[in-house]
Protein backbone atom coordinates (compact mmCIF):
# COMPACT_ATOMS: atom_id res chain seq x y z
CA UNK A 1 0.00 0.00 0.00
CA UNK A 2 0.80 3.50 -0.45
CA UNK A 3 3.29 5.02 2.55
CA UNK A 4 4.41 1.56 3.44
CA UNK A 5 0.90 0.82 5.43
CA UNK A 6 -0.08 -2.96 6.15
CA UNK A 7 -2.33 -4.66 3.43
CA UNK A 8 -4.99 -4.55 6.42
CA UNK A 9 -4.54 -1.10 8.36
CA UNK A 10 -7.95 -0.60 6.38
CA UNK A 11 -10.09 -2.99 7.55
CA UNK A 12 -8.37 -2.86 11.24
CA UNK A 13 -8.85 0.36 11.11
CA UNK A 14 -12.66 -0.42 11.12
CA UNK A 15 -12.59 -2.06 14.51
CA UNK A 16 -13.41 -0.84 17.86
CA UNK A 17 -11.63 -0.56 20.94
CA UNK A 18 -13.38 -1.18 23.98
CA UNK A 19 -12.60 -1.93 27.56
CA UNK A 20 -13.59 -5.66 28.13
CA UNK A 21 -13.70 -8.25 31.63
CA UNK A 22 -13.33 -12.01 30.14
CA UNK A 23 -16.40 -12.64 30.65
CA UNK A 24 -17.86 -9.54 28.91
CA UNK A 25 -15.39 -10.43 25.65
CA UNK A 26 -16.98 -13.87 25.58
CA UNK A 27 -20.49 -12.42 25.61
CA UNK A 28 -19.79 -9.78 23.00
CA UNK A 29 -18.09 -12.73 20.36
CA UNK A 30 -21.16 -14.82 21.07
CA UNK A 31 -23.19 -11.75 20.22
CA UNK A 32 -21.00 -11.55 17.01
CA UNK A 33 -21.00 -15.09 15.99
CA UNK A 34 -25.24 -14.62 16.19
CA UNK A 35 -26.25 -18.18 17.54
CA UNK A 36 -30.16 -18.62 17.30
CA UNK A 37 -30.63 -21.15 20.82
CA UNK A 38 -28.80 -20.06 24.37
CA UNK A 39 -29.15 -22.23 27.45
CA UNK A 40 -28.18 -20.48 30.23
CA UNK A 41 -27.78 -20.75 33.65
CA UNK A 42 -25.70 -19.14 36.19
CA UNK A 43 -22.64 -20.35 38.17
CA UNK A 44 -19.52 -18.29 39.55
CA UNK A 45 -17.74 -16.92 37.67
CA UNK A 46 -19.51 -17.35 34.86
CA UNK A 47 -22.70 -15.88 35.56
CA UNK A 48 -22.26 -12.64 33.60
CA UNK A 49 -21.91 -13.77 30.64
CA UNK A 50 -24.72 -15.02 30.41
CA UNK A 51 -26.55 -11.85 31.72
CA UNK A 52 -24.67 -9.91 29.44
CA UNK A 53 -26.17 -12.18 26.66
CA UNK A 54 -30.01 -11.75 28.41
CA UNK A 55 -29.34 -8.25 27.91
CA UNK A 56 -28.31 -8.46 24.31
CA UNK A 57 -31.75 -10.52 23.48
CA UNK A 58 -33.87 -8.38 25.36
CA UNK A 59 -32.61 -5.07 24.24
CA UNK A 60 -32.96 -6.31 20.40
CA UNK A 61 -29.45 -6.49 19.56
CA UNK A 62 -29.02 -10.42 19.26
CA UNK A 63 -32.22 -12.50 17.91
CA UNK A 64 -31.79 -15.70 19.46
CA UNK A 65 -34.27 -18.23 21.56
CA UNK A 66 -32.70 -17.13 25.43
CA UNK A 67 -33.85 -20.26 27.49
CA UNK A 68 -33.06 -19.90 31.00
CA UNK A 69 -32.62 -23.20 32.04
CA UNK A 70 -33.26 -25.25 35.34
CA UNK A 71 -29.57 -26.99 35.50
CA UNK A 72 -26.43 -27.51 33.50
CA UNK A 73 -27.01 -31.23 32.70
CA UNK A 74 -30.71 -29.73 31.38
CA UNK A 75 -28.63 -27.00 29.40
CA UNK A 76 -26.78 -28.80 27.89
CA UNK A 77 -29.18 -31.73 26.26
CA UNK A 78 -31.21 -28.23 25.10
CA UNK A 79 -28.41 -27.36 23.19
CA UNK A 80 -28.23 -30.91 21.85
CA UNK A 81 -31.54 -31.16 21.20
CA UNK A 82 -31.45 -27.34 19.16
CA UNK A 83 -28.21 -28.47 17.49
CA UNK A 84 -29.39 -31.30 16.31
CA UNK A 85 -32.23 -29.64 14.96
CA UNK A 86 -29.95 -27.45 13.00
CA UNK A 87 -29.09 -24.28 15.10
CA UNK A 88 -26.12 -22.80 16.10
CA UNK A 89 -26.19 -23.04 19.61
CA UNK A 90 -24.33 -22.11 23.10
CA UNK A 91 -24.07 -22.15 26.30
CA UNK A 92 -21.69 -21.40 29.44
CA UNK A 93 -20.88 -23.09 32.69
CA UNK A 94 -17.98 -23.22 35.64
CA UNK A 95 -16.60 -25.95 38.09
CA UNK A 96 -19.30 -27.59 39.56
CA UNK A 97 -21.63 -26.96 36.64
CA UNK A 98 -19.55 -28.47 33.58
CA UNK A 99 -19.62 -31.81 36.08
CA UNK A 100 -23.05 -31.90 36.35
CA UNK A 101 -23.04 -31.74 32.63
CA UNK A 102 -21.16 -34.45 32.36
CA UNK A 103 -23.40 -36.77 31.14
CA UNK A 104 -24.31 -34.95 28.03
CA UNK A 105 -20.65 -33.88 27.20
CA UNK A 106 -19.47 -37.58 26.10
CA UNK A 107 -23.43 -37.29 24.17
CA UNK A 108 -22.93 -34.29 22.12
CA UNK A 109 -19.89 -35.02 21.19
CA UNK A 110 -20.87 -38.63 20.29
CA UNK A 111 -23.76 -37.16 18.04
CA UNK A 112 -21.11 -34.75 16.61
CA UNK A 113 -23.01 -31.61 17.42
CA UNK A 114 -20.94 -27.89 17.51
CA UNK A 115 -21.89 -26.58 20.01
CA UNK A 116 -19.60 -23.90 21.97
CA UNK A 117 -19.33 -23.65 25.36
CA UNK A 118 -17.28 -21.30 28.08
CA UNK A 119 -16.17 -22.75 30.81
CA UNK A 120 -15.01 -20.24 33.39
CA UNK A 121 -12.42 -22.18 34.79
CA UNK A 122 -12.63 -22.78 38.88
CA UNK A 123 -11.62 -25.53 40.97
CA UNK A 124 -13.88 -28.03 42.02
CA UNK A 125 -14.72 -28.72 45.74
CA UNK A 126 -14.28 -30.08 47.79
CA UNK A 127 -12.95 -27.64 49.78
CA UNK A 128 -14.97 -25.20 48.21
CA UNK A 129 -13.77 -22.62 46.16
CA UNK A 130 -15.02 -19.81 43.74
CA UNK A 131 -11.57 -19.66 42.09
CA UNK A 132 -9.07 -20.20 39.47
CA UNK A 133 -8.43 -24.07 38.43
CA UNK A 134 -8.22 -25.76 35.48
CA UNK A 135 -8.95 -28.99 36.70
CA UNK A 136 -12.64 -28.56 35.94
CA UNK A 137 -12.30 -28.54 32.08
CA UNK A 138 -9.45 -31.12 32.47
CA UNK A 139 -11.57 -33.74 34.25
CA UNK A 140 -13.37 -33.54 30.63
CA UNK A 141 -10.61 -34.11 28.29
CA UNK A 142 -12.02 -37.67 27.33
CA UNK A 143 -15.42 -36.13 26.77
CA UNK A 144 -14.63 -35.77 23.27
CA UNK A 145 -14.82 -31.59 22.93
CA UNK A 146 -12.37 -29.47 21.55
CA UNK A 147 -10.26 -27.57 24.32
CA UNK A 148 -9.02 -23.71 24.00
CA UNK A 149 -7.35 -21.94 26.94
CA UNK A 150 -6.92 -18.40 26.49
CA UNK A 151 -4.22 -15.90 28.00
CA UNK A 152 -5.63 -12.78 27.63
CA UNK A 153 -9.26 -11.24 27.12
CA UNK A 154 -8.55 -10.57 23.65
CA UNK A 155 -8.18 -13.60 22.67
CA UNK A 156 -11.56 -14.71 24.86
CA UNK A 157 -12.97 -12.48 22.19
CA UNK A 158 -11.10 -13.99 19.04
CA UNK A 159 -11.30 -17.54 20.30
CA UNK A 160 -14.72 -17.49 20.25
CA UNK A 161 -15.20 -16.50 16.65
CA UNK A 162 -12.54 -18.68 15.55
CA UNK A 163 -14.16 -21.65 17.68
CA UNK A 164 -17.87 -21.63 15.43
CA UNK A 165 -15.57 -22.16 12.51
CA UNK A 166 -13.69 -25.02 13.53
CA UNK A 167 -16.58 -26.79 15.49
CA UNK A 168 -18.94 -26.29 12.10
CA UNK A 169 -16.61 -27.78 9.48
CA UNK A 170 -18.04 -30.91 8.32
CA UNK A 171 -14.50 -32.55 8.82
CA UNK A 172 -14.68 -31.74 12.62
CA UNK A 173 -18.38 -31.53 14.12
CA UNK A 174 -17.09 -31.32 17.08
CA UNK A 175 -18.34 -29.44 20.25
CA UNK A 176 -15.86 -26.62 21.70
CA UNK A 177 -15.02 -25.72 24.98
CA UNK A 178 -13.49 -21.89 24.93
CA UNK A 179 -11.99 -22.02 28.53
CA UNK A 180 -10.43 -18.65 30.79
CA UNK A 181 -9.43 -18.62 34.28
CA UNK A 182 -11.95 -17.15 36.31
CA UNK A 183 -11.50 -14.17 37.70
CA UNK A 184 -7.68 -14.00 36.80
CA UNK A 185 -9.44 -13.53 33.16
CA UNK A 186 -13.03 -13.94 33.48
CA UNK A 187 -13.65 -10.34 35.64
CA UNK A 188 -10.14 -8.61 34.45
CA UNK A 189 -9.93 -5.56 32.35
CA UNK A 190 -8.66 -4.97 29.08
CA UNK A 191 -8.64 -2.78 26.23
CA UNK A 192 -10.07 -5.23 23.45
CA UNK A 193 -10.38 -4.91 19.23
CA UNK A 194 -14.05 -5.63 18.39
CA UNK A 195 -14.38 -6.52 14.82
CA UNK A 196 -17.55 -5.18 12.71
CA UNK A 197 -20.11 -7.35 12.51
CA UNK A 198 -20.40 -7.28 8.98
CA UNK A 199 -17.01 -8.30 9.36
CA UNK A 200 -17.20 -11.60 11.18
CA UNK A 201 -20.69 -12.67 9.40
CA UNK A 202 -18.10 -12.87 6.01
CA UNK A 203 -15.34 -15.06 8.28
CA UNK A 204 -18.15 -17.15 9.53
CA UNK A 205 -20.63 -18.05 7.59
CA UNK A 206 -24.14 -19.25 8.63
CA UNK A 207 -24.26 -22.95 10.09
CA UNK A 208 -25.13 -25.37 7.60
CA UNK A 209 -25.63 -29.21 9.31
CA UNK A 210 -24.74 -32.26 7.51
CA UNK A 211 -27.48 -33.88 8.94
CA UNK A 212 -31.28 -32.28 10.92
CA UNK A 213 -33.96 -33.96 12.89
CA UNK A 214 -36.61 -33.14 10.48
CA UNK A 215 -40.03 -34.27 10.72
CA UNK A 216 -40.72 -34.37 7.10
CA UNK A 217 -37.33 -36.80 6.87
CA UNK A 218 -37.15 -38.81 10.13
CA UNK A 219 -33.77 -40.38 11.28
CA UNK A 220 -32.87 -41.77 14.84
CA UNK A 221 -29.80 -39.83 16.27
CA UNK A 222 -28.04 -41.83 17.77
CA UNK A 223 -29.10 -45.23 16.97
CA UNK A 224 -27.86 -48.29 19.07
CA UNK A 225 -25.63 -49.80 17.98
CA UNK A 226 -23.81 -53.36 18.74
CA UNK A 227 -20.46 -53.42 19.74
CA UNK A 228 -18.64 -53.89 16.00
CA UNK A 229 -19.82 -50.56 15.21
CA UNK A 230 -19.83 -49.06 18.62
CA UNK A 231 -15.85 -48.47 17.96
CA UNK A 232 -16.33 -47.88 14.96
CA UNK A 233 -18.10 -44.67 15.75
CA UNK A 234 -15.69 -43.81 18.41
CA UNK A 235 -12.77 -44.28 15.68
CA UNK A 236 -14.52 -41.31 13.85
CA UNK A 237 -14.55 -38.58 16.21
CA UNK A 238 -10.69 -39.27 17.19
CA UNK A 239 -10.12 -39.24 13.16
CA UNK A 240 -12.11 -36.01 13.87
CA UNK A 241 -10.50 -34.78 16.35
CA UNK A 242 -6.81 -35.14 14.23
CA UNK A 243 -8.59 -33.02 11.05
CA UNK A 244 -9.61 -30.30 14.12
CA UNK A 245 -6.05 -29.69 14.67
CA UNK A 246 -5.68 -28.66 10.56
CA UNK A 247 -8.71 -26.69 10.67
CA UNK A 248 -7.53 -24.69 14.12
CA UNK A 249 -4.00 -24.09 12.22
CA UNK A 250 -6.04 -22.91 9.21
CA UNK A 251 -8.77 -20.92 10.58
CA UNK A 252 -6.42 -19.02 12.94
CA UNK A 253 -4.25 -17.82 9.80
CA UNK A 254 -7.04 -16.93 7.74
CA UNK A 255 -8.29 -14.87 11.23
CA UNK A 256 -5.07 -13.63 10.90
CA UNK A 257 -5.58 -12.14 7.68
CA UNK A 258 -8.61 -10.70 7.94
CA UNK A 259 -8.49 -9.48 11.93
CA UNK A 260 -4.55 -8.87 12.28
CA UNK A 261 -4.65 -11.44 15.21
CA UNK A 262 -3.31 -15.17 15.21
CA UNK A 263 -1.94 -17.60 17.96
CA UNK A 264 -1.96 -21.39 16.29
CA UNK A 265 -1.88 -24.41 18.51
CA UNK A 266 1.17 -23.63 21.15
CA UNK A 267 3.17 -20.44 21.28
CA UNK A 268 6.62 -20.46 21.81
CA UNK A 269 8.39 -17.30 23.18
CA UNK A 270 12.03 -16.64 23.16
CA UNK A 271 12.75 -20.47 22.39
CA UNK A 272 15.33 -20.51 19.87
CA UNK A 273 18.33 -21.15 22.22
CA UNK A 274 17.02 -22.05 25.05
CA UNK A 275 18.35 -24.76 27.61
CA UNK A 276 15.58 -25.01 29.71
CA UNK A 277 11.90 -23.99 28.72
CA UNK A 278 8.92 -23.47 30.72
CA UNK A 279 5.18 -24.76 29.41
CA UNK A 280 2.29 -23.67 30.57
CA UNK A 281 -1.48 -22.28 29.95
CA UNK A 282 -3.68 -19.70 30.09
CA UNK A 283 -3.00 -16.77 32.29
CA UNK A 284 -0.20 -18.29 33.98
CA UNK A 285 1.77 -18.13 30.78
CA UNK A 286 1.34 -15.01 30.95
CA UNK A 287 3.58 -14.90 34.10
CA UNK A 288 5.64 -17.04 32.36
CA UNK A 289 6.23 -14.48 29.88
CA UNK A 290 7.67 -11.91 32.00
CA UNK A 291 9.45 -14.26 33.89
CA UNK A 292 10.83 -15.06 30.84
CA UNK A 293 11.77 -11.85 30.24
CA UNK A 294 13.47 -10.80 33.67
CA UNK A 295 15.26 -13.93 32.95
CA UNK A 296 16.34 -13.12 29.84
CA UNK A 297 17.85 -9.82 31.02
CA UNK A 298 20.11 -11.80 33.44
CA UNK A 299 21.30 -14.32 30.37
CA UNK A 300 19.52 -16.94 31.79
CA UNK A 301 18.72 -19.25 28.88
CA UNK A 302 14.79 -20.12 29.56
CA UNK A 303 12.46 -19.87 27.05
CA UNK A 304 8.00 -20.07 27.53
CA UNK A 305 5.90 -22.66 25.29
CA UNK A 306 1.96 -21.27 25.58
CA UNK A 307 -0.31 -24.05 25.04
CA UNK A 308 -3.40 -22.94 23.67
CA UNK A 309 -5.25 -26.13 22.01
CA UNK A 310 -5.11 -28.94 24.65
CA UNK A 311 -7.37 -30.92 22.65
CA UNK A 312 -6.12 -32.21 20.34
CA UNK A 313 -3.14 -32.36 22.29
CA UNK A 314 -0.56 -30.51 20.06
CA UNK A 315 1.99 -33.44 20.03
CA UNK A 316 4.11 -32.83 16.80
CA UNK A 317 4.10 -29.22 17.62
CA UNK A 318 5.27 -29.15 20.55
CA UNK A 319 8.00 -31.79 19.68
CA UNK A 320 8.96 -29.05 17.29
CA UNK A 321 8.91 -26.16 20.22
CA UNK A 322 11.67 -27.79 22.01
CA UNK A 323 13.85 -29.21 19.82
CA UNK A 324 17.03 -29.14 21.00
CA UNK A 325 16.05 -27.92 24.56
CA UNK A 326 17.47 -30.02 27.52
CA UNK A 327 14.91 -29.42 29.88
CA UNK A 328 11.24 -28.29 30.35
CA UNK A 329 9.37 -27.53 33.24
CA UNK A 330 5.41 -28.32 33.10
CA UNK A 331 3.24 -26.18 35.43
CA UNK A 332 -0.13 -27.55 35.73
CA UNK A 333 -3.40 -25.72 36.70
CA UNK A 334 -4.45 -28.90 37.66
CA UNK A 335 -3.40 -32.89 38.66
CA UNK A 336 -4.40 -36.25 38.08
CA UNK A 337 -4.21 -38.16 41.91
CA UNK A 338 -1.36 -40.55 41.57
CA UNK A 339 -0.23 -39.50 38.53
CA UNK A 340 0.57 -35.95 38.20
CA UNK A 341 -0.43 -32.75 36.30
CA UNK A 342 -2.48 -33.28 32.59
CA UNK A 343 -0.52 -31.56 30.51
CA UNK A 344 3.31 -32.71 32.22
CA UNK A 345 2.12 -36.75 31.62
CA UNK A 346 0.75 -36.03 28.07
CA UNK A 347 3.55 -34.01 27.12
CA UNK A 348 6.15 -36.72 29.08
CA UNK A 349 4.09 -39.58 26.81
CA UNK A 350 4.35 -37.15 23.58
CA UNK A 351 8.20 -37.36 23.85
CA UNK A 352 8.43 -41.10 24.70
CA UNK A 353 11.11 -42.92 22.53
CA UNK A 354 12.72 -39.77 21.29
CA UNK A 355 16.23 -39.99 22.78
CA UNK A 356 17.02 -36.13 22.12
CA UNK A 357 13.43 -35.64 24.01
CA UNK A 358 14.80 -33.11 26.99
CA UNK A 359 14.03 -33.89 30.82
CA UNK A 360 10.63 -33.21 32.01
CA UNK A 361 9.78 -31.65 35.12
CA UNK A 362 6.25 -30.88 36.70
CA UNK A 363 5.39 -28.17 38.63
CA UNK A 364 1.66 -28.20 40.34
CA UNK A 365 0.37 -24.54 41.08
CA UNK A 366 -2.65 -22.05 41.61
CA UNK A 367 -4.86 -24.41 42.38
CA UNK A 368 -7.87 -23.00 44.04
CA UNK A 369 -7.08 -19.73 43.15
CA UNK A 370 -3.86 -19.74 44.47
CA UNK A 371 -1.32 -16.61 43.60
CA UNK A 372 1.10 -17.99 41.08
CA UNK A 373 3.91 -14.98 40.92
CA UNK A 374 6.67 -14.15 38.73
CA UNK A 375 9.16 -15.10 41.19
CA UNK A 376 7.24 -18.64 41.54
CA UNK A 377 8.22 -18.71 37.98
CA UNK A 378 11.61 -17.59 37.63
CA UNK A 379 12.27 -20.31 41.07
CA UNK A 380 10.54 -23.13 38.83
CA UNK A 381 12.88 -22.16 35.70
CA UNK A 382 16.02 -22.15 37.77
CA UNK A 383 14.86 -25.73 39.33
CA UNK A 384 14.65 -26.76 35.54
CA UNK A 385 17.99 -24.62 34.55
CA UNK A 386 19.64 -27.32 36.82
CA UNK A 387 18.24 -30.22 35.54
CA UNK A 388 19.26 -28.96 32.01
CA UNK A 389 22.96 -28.57 33.24
CA UNK A 390 23.14 -32.01 35.35
CA UNK A 391 21.00 -34.26 33.85
CA UNK A 392 19.60 -35.27 36.88
CA UNK A 393 16.03 -34.59 38.33
CA UNK A 394 15.69 -34.34 42.34
CA UNK A 395 11.82 -35.15 42.11
CA UNK A 396 9.42 -35.06 39.34
CA UNK A 397 6.49 -33.40 40.19
CA UNK A 398 6.47 -30.67 42.65
CA UNK A 399 3.84 -28.49 44.40
CA UNK A 400 4.34 -24.98 44.63
CA UNK A 401 3.19 -22.35 47.00
CA UNK A 402 2.34 -24.65 49.52
CA UNK A 403 0.62 -24.15 53.24
CA UNK A 404 0.98 -26.98 55.40
CA UNK A 405 -2.09 -27.65 57.95
CA UNK A 406 -2.21 -29.73 60.60
CA UNK A 407 -4.27 -33.09 60.54
CA UNK A 408 -8.08 -32.60 62.15
CA UNK A 409 -8.76 -34.21 65.09
CA UNK A 410 -11.39 -37.26 64.50
CA UNK A 411 -15.15 -35.81 65.93
CA UNK A 412 -15.25 -38.48 68.24
CA UNK A 413 -11.67 -37.73 69.79
CA UNK A 414 -11.93 -36.66 73.33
Amino acid sequence: MPGGGHPHDEELAMTTKRLLTGNGAAALAVKLCQPKVICAYPITPQTPIVEYLAKFVADGELKAEYIPIEGEHSAMAACIAASLAGARTYTATSSQGLAYMQEGLFYAAGVRAPILMTVVNRSLAAPWTILAGEDDSISQRDTGWIQFYCESVQEVLDTHIQAYRVAEDWEVRLPVMVCLDGFNLSHCYEYVEVPRQRDVDEFLPPFRPMYRLDVEDPKLIPPFEPPEWFMAFKLQQEEAMENAKRRIREVDEQFSERFGRGYGLVEPFLCEDADAVIVAMGTIAGTAREAVARMRRKRRKVGLVRIRVFRPFPREELKHALRGVKAVGVIDRNYSFGCGGAVFTELRSALYGDRAAPIVLGFVAGLGGQDVTVHHVMEMAEKVLGAAETGEVERETEWIGIRRRKPCQSLNSP
